[in-house]
């Protein structure tokens, strides 16, 4: 499933990422996805603080390690996803999490 790095509210752009692990890896083909208000094509995407290549398309398969968030006309600017081309992670699900809950570590290279 997909699961947002953010637990903002539904009026608020989402910068979704599949798998569902934080931090996103670039090994991992990571896919990230842009949900907000108006339509996919008017999706901005930024890389490292700059405008990027992949205007108009709500989703892609990060290709280089960096940090991106997008924006979407009707909702704003998505929170910042890293992608990071580590060849050894330590990583948890991306999901909100709270004080007692059970997690689940990864450590992969």
């Amino acid at each position: 499933g997909w699961c947002p790095l953010s637990p903002a509210g539904a009026l608020t752009t989402q910068l979704l990422v599949e798998p569902p692990w934080r931090p996103a890896v670039l090994w991992d083909r990571v896919t990230l996805t842009c949900h907000g208000l108006g339509t996919a094509g008017a999706t901005t995407w930024y890389k490292d603080g700059q405008r990027w290549g992949q205007q108009g398309r709500d989703h892609f398969t990060v290709t280089e390690g960096g940090t991106y968030t997008c924006d979407r006309a009707g909702s704003g600017l998505s929170p910042p996803i890293t992608v990071l081309d580590d060849q050894l992670v330590l990583q948890v699900p991306a999901r909100v999490l709270l004080e007692g809950d059970t997690v689940t570590l990864s450590c992969r290279g």
